[in-house]
């Protein structure tokens, strides 16, 4: 299982009221994470608690409302259940009382629309008793359910290995970026500007990552800002075998590090990770094709107070529209849980880099533009592409798959 907080396996809990998800979560995590309460409508909002499991590893596990809450408040809170759906990259269906009908059909049926897999719990064996005719019928949709009761010592134990046998992850999966383009004292050069726009105090996650997996291989790695860059050439040459710059400065290294030393962005780099890597390439071409009065939409995974030298609210959709010399219209949306109703009002999308989003979330979010042929790509990509520098900054994946 991948242990970077981006990519923790993010487990759901859903079903109807008072079936007992937020107690079957404060079981795992052995602590009050969420409020429990026999009145209808208690979880008013998504709960994310971060744990590990034993035998798993660290996952995020998600609370959701109630899907037959009928409060005054309840159409926001299914919709905010909705919406976790996208989210998650695993789903335990929690259902007690012997009920088992319509609402339960519907959630796995969205579950199989995105491709989730799911777990089925039978909760409150101990008061409800599951009936033969409801376990016939949870039978169709999930062989391996299991009955349990919060009150019995062992219910952690058989919800946990449940868990384990179902999840999407194993914590042999390997996830290192940089496996088979580098190797052992091998030396990558970092670039990293510090501007207003960096973080106080910290780089920002991809930088962070790409020094862990440099520590990983065994190789080298070495951070500069920009200004040091030309230094550090001159002074080690062809040693290094790959830099990694900031798209943002993407020109400004190109012109500066030799042909011969391989150069690529952190934001290819995660998109070669995660999301729709061959999707980016081909959509990126689109660029060249916009016209007067598009909608370009900028995606972003995480909330950040934007500055004036924000990356995708301000320098992109200047460069796209020197690049295109057309007058276009830019949006930006951010955070994961914002539903796109109407992909095909927009001609192209540009995700950002998803560092805080875990490989299913961002999948979830482009999937939309996919089905719509939108032509999408990332910010990376489409920095390299209108820099001439495209084919250059991927042919370190060439090489691997050469």
């Amino acid at each position: 299982m991948q242990n970077s907080r981006e990519n923790k396996v993010h487990i759901g809990f859903f079903g109807r009221c008072n079936v007992g998800k937020s107690s079957l979560i404060n079981v795992l995590t052995n602590q009050q994470t969420a409020i429990v309460s026999s009145k209808k409508g208690t979880t008013t909002d998504i709960v994310k608690k971060t744990i590990e499991l034993f035998d798993i590893g660290i996952v995020t596990l998600i609370d959701t409302a109630g899907l037959d809450d009928d409060s005054e408040l309840g159409e926001k809170r299914k919709q905010k259940t909705s919406q976790a759906i996208d989210l998650v990259d695993m789903a335990v269906v929690v259902v007690s009382d012997n009920c088992f009908q319509s609402t339960e059909m519907e959630l796995i049926e969205s579950f199989n629309k995105k491709k989730i897999p799911y777990i089925i719990v039978y909760n409150k064996q101990d008061i409800f008793p599951i009936q033969n005719s409801v376990k016939q019928t949870i039978e169709q949709y999930f062989k391996d359910f299991i009955c349990i009761s919060i009150n019995n010592n062992d219910c952690r134990e058989q919800l946990t290995l449940l868990i384990k046998k179902h999840i999407p992850y194993n914590e042999q999966k390997n996830n290192n970026i940089l496996d088979g383009i580098i190797n052992e004292n091998d030396i990558v050069l970092l670039v990293t500007p510090i501007d207003i726009s960096a973080p106080k105090g910290r780089l920002i996650l991809p930088q962070v990552k790409m020094i862990r997996e440099i520590l990983d291989n065994k190789a080298i790695s070495i951070v500069v800002q920009k200004e040091q860059l030309k230094k550090m050439i001159e002074m080690m040459g062809t040693k290094i075998k790959l830099v990694i710059t900031d798209s943002q400065v993407f020109d400004f290294v190109n012109n500066i590090v030799p042909k011969e030393i391989y150069l690529t962005s952190f934001s290819i780099l995660l998109a070669k990770e995660k999301g729709a890597f061959e999707e980016y390439l081909k959509g990126v071409t689109y660029l060249r094709n916009l016209k007067d009065g598009d909608r370009v939409l900028m995606l972003e995974n995480c909330t950040h107070q934007p500055t004036c030298e924000d990356i995708g609210r301000v320098k992109l959709p200047k460069m796209i529209s020197k690049f295109t010399g057309k007058n276009l219209i830019f949006e930006a949306l951010a955070g994961l849980t914002d539903g796109i109703n109407q992909p095909n009002n927009y001609a192209m999308v540009i995700q950002c880099g998803g560092c805080v989003a875990t490989e299913k979330q961002l999948l979830n979010r482009l999937q939309p533009f996919i089905q719509a042929n939108i032509p999408i790509t990332n910010y990376g990509i489409a920095i390299a592409f209108m820099n001439g520098i495209f084919e250059r900054s991927c042919e370190i994946f060439n090489k691997v798959e050469r």
